[in-house]
């Protein structure tokens, strides 16, 4: 896997599992952690062509279930859908709304 897949995938993953943690002190963990890297990545840009966002998206899925976090993660049930549901423009954007995304994640997986 390459760094630029690793550091988009470590990003989503915060604000995957801010939206399946119930507990809200947890949750907001994650969210700061999920802004502080995706700065990061706003900071120094992945290339476009070295990734796949639904490749992406479907590693830090995989990164946010971890037995460890199961028993915390009951927010939503775990439907998330396979499609990214943002494009790489959208998370590198000044104005990207973390707590928006973590709204919609868990709306997402809470519908399927």
């Amino acid at each position: 896997m390459n760094a630029s897949v690793e550091r988009v995938r470590d990003a989503l993953a915060e604000l995957i599992k801010a939206a399946l943690i119930s507990d809200d002190g947890k949750s907001l963990a994650c969210r700061e952690a999920g802004r502080e890297k995706l700065a990061g990545l706003r900071a120094d840009p992945p290339e476009a062509g070295s990734l796949r966002m639904d490749g992406a998206w479907m590693l830090a899925i995989q990164q946010a279930e971890t037995p460890e976090l199961a028993a915390e993660e009951g927010q939503v049930n775990l439907t998330l859908p396979r499609a990214c549901p943002f494009s790489l423009d959208e998370i590198l954007a000044p104005g990207f709304d973390v707590d928006h995304a973590v709204e919609g994640i868990r709306k997402s997986a809470s519908t399927g």
